[in-house]
C-alpha cells in the first residue's frame, strides 16, 4: 500500500496544470458519447447486435449511457476521478475489443482510433489522478476532515 501512495504522490505533484484541460475534454467526450447514446439508441443497438453482445444489448445500452453520462461530469470537474474511470475502462475496452475493432484501425465510420485515444488518456488520469485545478484538490485543501 505504501508503494501506491508513493506512486500516486509522485504522479500528483508532477502534474501541469494544463492537464486540467485535457482532462476536462476528455470528460466531455465521454460525456457526450452518453448523449448521442441515448439520442442515437437504434443505432447503438445496431452496433451491439452486430457484436458478440447481442443478448443483453438493452441492458448494455442503458448501462453504458449511464456510466458516460455520470463519468462524463465526474471527470470534467475533477471529482472522484480514479473512481470514475474505472467504470470507463471496461467500456472502452469492450468498446475496442468487440465493436470497433470489426471496422478496422483506418475504416471511414471506424471510432477505433478516438476509442484507443480516450483509453490511454484514461489510463494517464487514473496514475495522475485528478490534478491541480479539481474539485478533489479544493476538497483536499478547504474542507478540514478532524472533525
Amino acid at each position: 500500500m505504501n508503494y501506491v501512495y508513493k506512486i500516486e504522490h509522485w504522479a500528483e505533484s508532477h502534474q501541469v496544470k494544463s492537464m486540467a484541460f485535457v482532462r476536462i475534454v476528455l470528460g466531455l467526450i465521454i460525456f457526450l458519447k452518453g448523449l448521442f447514446f441515448i439520442m442515437n439508441r437504434d443505432a447503438l443497438l445496431t452496433m451491439i447486435t452486430n457484436s458478440t453482445f447481442d443478448l443483453y444489448a438493452v441492458l448494455l445500452v442503458h448501462l453504458v449511457a449511464s456510466a458516460h453520462l455520470m463519468g462524463g461530469i465526474l471527470i470534467m470537474i475533477g471529482l472522484i476521478t480514479r473512481i470514475a474511470i474505472l467504470f470507463q475502462l471496461p467500456i472502452l475496452a469492450g468498446a475496442i475489443l468487440f465493436v470497433n475493432s470489426k471496422t478496422g484501425f483506418f475504416s471511414m465510420d471506424s471510432e477505433l482510433a478516438l476509442s484507443v485515444l480516450v483509453l490511454v488518456l484514461l489510463l494517464l488520469f487514473l496514475v495522475f489522478g485528478s490534478g491541480k485545478l479539481s474539485v478533489d484538490e479544493w476538497m483536499k485543501k478547504n474542507i478540514n476532515t478532524d472533525h
